[in-house]
């Protein structure tokens, strides 16, 4: 939902979106227009759908409370992107103890001040490590990990932490799905139970995933003896 829109904007502005390993390169000016759609649009409009809805939804950025303290990538030719280097979820234990929903954008500032653009998988599975989380649960636009991201038929259902790393190695997960397999085995390993990664085109994707036997999409877990 948010890279077109993203995308969109920089094209307004006549600046060509750029990616390298699955993250989008950001200079001072796309870091400007990664917070306004990010932070000012696609925050609020979530927040909006899950007011309709009868929920009680706020939007939150990584700045807010300290939530996400980012550090730069260690990486050339990437500008403003940033990894999480510090997690204080008392914003969001508050809103969740009182009923709200917290939508989090995945901007945050580094000790300077200086925002960065960090990618929002990556975001939630720190929280989602922070929080002691049962549960991370990313949406994409794909049925999930495919041994041939050609074939929807190829889909894995179930891995464990060193197939997921094996699959990276073998660059059969390539582009912006390493960031999902990272982020879920870093998850992991900080205690959450189980990762997926499912498609958020389906319908109710989120309630199928939870509430059936089956599931859908690929699951990731720390072992294979994992159920």
């Amino acid at each position: 939902m948010a890279a077109p829109e993203i995308n969109s904007w920089l094209g307004k502005l006549g600046i060509e979106p750029q990616f390298k390993d699955g993250l989008r390169v950001t200079d001072a000016a796309t870091m400007d227009v990664v917070e306004m759609v990010l932070v000012g649009r696609v925050n609020k409009e979530l927040v909006s759908l899950i007011n309709q809805a009868g929920g009680k939804g706020v939007g939150l950025c990584g700045k807010d409370g300290n939530l996400v303290k980012a550090r730069r990538v260690d990486q050339e030719d990437i500008g403003f992107v940033g990894e999480v280097s510090k997690v204080d979820v008392k914003i969001v234990d508050a809103l969740v103890n009182n009923n709200y929903i917290p939508v989090i954008s995945s901007v945050a500032a580094d000790e300077t001040g200086q925002a960065h653009n960090i990618n929002a998988d990556t975001v939630a599975g720190e929280i989602a490590a922070a929080l002691g989380a049962e549960k991370l649960i990313l949406l994409t636009d794909t049925a999930g990990i495919l041994e041939n991201y050609q074939d929807p038929n190829t889909l894995l259902t179930k891995l464990d932490i060193k197939q997921a790393r094996d699959l990276i190695a073998q660059g059969i997960v390539g582009g912006g799905m390493i960031p999902k397999v990272n982020c879920c085995v870093r998850s992991l390993a900080q205690g959450v139970r189980a990762a997926h990664i499912i498609d958020g085109r389906i319908p109710h994707s989120i309630l199928l995933e939870i509430f059936t036997d089956r599931g859908i999409g690929s699951m990731i877990v720390a072992s294979e003896y994992q159920s």
